[in-house]
């Protein structure tokens, strides 16, 4: 079916107000009278606080506040587990933990007034390692964890913060079925999500005794929630004004340091705001979580998998805070059967705490973690078997029909198409071009997000339609894909339909962005809220009686008989659609081994697609996720110390920049049977998992090393080379 204005590829039309500077981000509200916030964090990752003396931080001229625990409610905050202070009370957990704020018109003031504040720690003994914390006798991160309001009741470890399963089938009796078993370990990094825009808030108490909120928040509605729990305030006493987000990937949906700015305004009468430094960002962010995942699987000796046992640790950090899933878990953990078909599963997936920084949400949580995992085993299982990767996929492919392991259904499966699309468009079965060169293939798959959605769509008088919604854009360009929305229901061009961002006082409650939801109960919000509205234009119209009557011509005189043209729709999804949208990646690499270095040459990703709403911004979700993946796969770690981050700025971080990004073919494996509007299906996040198997298993084919931990570099790559005595062998032209 063919489209006006869906489908075409229209720029970004908040493109210039964001590279001018006139676009308005937490960091840029300003209001009479503000002052600034600055935390003081702890340099220990494990210790009993003694006191805090606030005595010369107090006397420093400039200084408006100072408050620790003592000043506050004695409240623990949280997503959906709710464990940790707003200010540490009686101890740390990990090192950047907050212990007191103070409230100056001058943030350098402020800087100096934290180094004047004297806290006196014991030191406890800390639980670093993931695999250790899970030890009999191993130090306890928090003493009753099963106290906690929202804690899951699973523990078996004190140090379990929570415990995911599935199963399908029987295991045990899958693998006596097995000709061969294989057994594979692997364990990836911790990772910062990487936006531009550090945490950033703003918080004043008007005239009326209401908290007006300004925040880098993607769930405006939760966040309003999360802030009257965590200020003892009815939910009517708080308003979230919404602002741009300037990156998101996951991070930027909890309070930071929202509760401490609320009270620094409440004892000073003044407004105040608080930004993160990318140093802060970095040791007490909510990164993505490290892991140590095993998997064991049986096969037939014709290939095909008859039983697969998974088990994953995720190091959780301090905190299970930043976790937002009703289990306090990671969904990606249901990925340790990849796209195939395993008649016997068993998934155990625990997070677990440490005295290290806690994590949270990163694009695709949890699944960039078990697809490394799984796609590496495959790949190492086929050379075992001695078959061909991608026979031995082939073979175990998901198919209409079959059941994942949280026992959900398919239908309008592609995984076949799509993968025969990417070897295709990478010339796969063509020789290499010389040698240490090597090319290797991993897949994922992805379901639409689900959520809940209000919105509303108004006539003007003009002839134009505003689109009133509570979501904000995190900079993926979800505003301009609803404005073509509206704009292709209601006849209208892009440049007649304005989106409105409305406060949390406008509608009761919406999900907000994440889990690649924006699109699918954003769009289909907008689109029946169109759809009434058409009714309701319709209806106008024949009052008139005047054939041809144009949009602003029935608008005003609605209006002039006290009308106004508007109709709202809440869009509920509670479940998963049975389509879900598959990626077949293939990378080709170049393995120098004098150095180790692994050079991307090129890589093609091929997506299982239905109606592409903006292809712009649809590529841009795709190579956006792309290069997130391999930054992940080749170079981005936040290393620790004794719980410690080493990398406190960017340039340590490793991110990758233009000159990291490998040429790219994408292919679109078209199929519209998408729950999204218009048959749309999920895009945002399924770049991502797939791409740094894809690269270890290319390296492995380049040089006959497995690497098993990400990332991939080239130090690691030498010393396996090395211990494999290949140093002698020519070099790569």
């Amino acid at each position: 079916m063919s489209h006006r204005i869906v489908g075409q590829p229209i720029g970004r039309l908040d493109g210039a107000d964001k590279v001018s500077g006139a676009a308005r981000f937490s960091a840029d509200v300003t209001l009479p009278g503000m002052i600034w916030g600055k935390a003081l964090r702890s340099p220990l990752p494990h210790a009993r606080i003694l006191g805090i003396d606030t005595t010369k931080a107090r006397a420093l001229p400039g200084v408006l506040a100072v408050l620790t625990a003592a000043d506050l409610p004695d409240v623990l905050v949280g997503r959906r587990m709710f464990d940790m202070p707003v200010l540490a009370r009686d101890r740390v957990r990990f090192i950047g933990e907050k212990v007191a704020v103070v409230a100056t018109a001058d943030p350098d003031v402020a800087e100096e007034a934290l180094a004047l504040i004297d806290v006196e720690y014991e030191d406890l003994p800390a639980i670093i390692d993931l695999a250790e914390a899970l030890e009999s006798g191993a130090p306890l991160v928090h003493e009753n964890p099963g106290a906690y309001e929202g804690a899951p009741a699973e523990r078996p470890h004190p140090n379990v913060q929570s415990v995911l399963r599935f199963k399908l089938g029987d295991v045990e009796a899958g693998f006596r079925e097995a000709d061969r078993i294989f057994e594979h370990t692997f364990r990836t990094q911790l990772a910062h999500q990487g936006y531009i825009e550090p945490h950033a808030g703003c918080v004043a108490i008007d005239e009326n005794g209401r908290v007006q909120v300004w925040a880098s928040n993607k769930m405006p509605y939760r966040l309003k929630e999360l802030m009257s729990h965590a200020l003892r305030l009815s939910k009517e006493k708080i308003r979230v004004n919404l602002t741009p987000i300037g990156g998101d990937f996951g991070g930027k949906g909890s309070l930071m340091d929202l509760p401490l700015a609320y009270h620094l305004a409440r004892v000073t009468g003044r407004p105040v705001k608080m930004v993160m430094r990318y140093a802060e960002e970095l040791m007490a962010g909510n990164p993505r979580h490290p892991s140590i995942i095993t998997l064991r699987t049986g096969v037939t000796k014709d290939g095909r998998i008859v039983a697969r046992q998974a088990k994953a640790l995720f190091n959780s950090g301090a905190y299970a805070a930043f976790k937002p899933a009703p289990t306090v878990h990671l969904g990606g953990a249901g990925m340790g059967a990849g796209v195939y078909r395993m008649p016997n599963l068993l998934i155990e997936s625990y997070c677990v705490y440490t005295h290290n920084i806690p994590c949270g949400h990163a694009r695709s949580p949890g699944e960039p973690q078990m697809v490394f995992a799984g796609e590496s085993h495959m790949d190492m299982i086929a050379q075992e078997l001695g078959l061909d990767p991608i026979e031995f996929r082939r073979r175990n492919l998901l198919k209409d029909g079959d059941q994942l392991a949280n026992g959900h259904h398919l239908e309008h499966v592609r995984a076949k198409e799509t993968l025969e699309a990417a070897l295709e468009a990478s010339h796969w079965s063509q020789p290499k071009p010389g040698p240490w060169i090597g090319r290797g293939v991993a897949m994922t798959h992805r379901h639409i997000g689900v959520g809940f959605t209000n919105a509303r769509v108004r006539l003007e008088t003009t002839g134009r339609v505003t689109l009133l919604i509570g979501l904000p854009d995190t900079g993926t360009g979800a505003h301009l894909t609803l404005r073509q929305v509206v704009a292709e229901v209601l006849g209208l061009a892009i440049e007649d339909v304005e989106v409105e961002l409305a406060t949390t006082d406008v509608f009761e409650t919406d999900s907000g962005v994440g889990g690649s939801r924006v699109t699918h109960t954003g769009g289909q919000a907008a689109y029946h809220a169109c759809e009434k509205l058409k009714e309701m234009i319709a209806a106008e119209a024949a009052k008139l009686g005047t054939p041809g009557a144009t949009l602003a011509t029935i608008a005003q005189a609605a209006a002039r008989d006290g009308l106004t043209l508007e109709a709202s729709y809440f869009y509920d999804a509670k479940k998963h659609a049975a389509v879900t949208s598959f990626t077949a990646q293939v990378a080709e690499v170049a393995v120098d081994p004098a150095t180790g270095q692994v050079t991307v040459r090129h890589f093609t990703t091929a997506h299982d697609v239905g109606t592409v709403i903006n292809p712009i911004g649809h590529q841009g979700q795709i190579e956006g996720g792309l290069i997130q993946g391999l930054g992940y796969a080749l170079m981005e770690e936040l290393p620790t110390e004794d719980g410690r981050i080493s990398t406190l700025n960017l340039g340590e971080a490793k991110l990758p920049t233009v000159a990291d990004i490998p040429p790219l073919t994408t292919v679109l494996v078209e199929d519209a049977v998408g729950p999204g509007p218009f048959r749309a299906k999920a895009i945002g996040e399924g770049s991502i998992a797939a791409v740094a198997p894809a690269i270890a298993n290319a390296v492995a084919d380049a040089c006959g090393v497995r690497i098993l931990d990400l990332p991939i570099t080239a130090e690691k790559v030498y010393f396996a080379l090395k211990a494999r005595n290949v140093s002698d062998l020519p070099t790569h032209s």
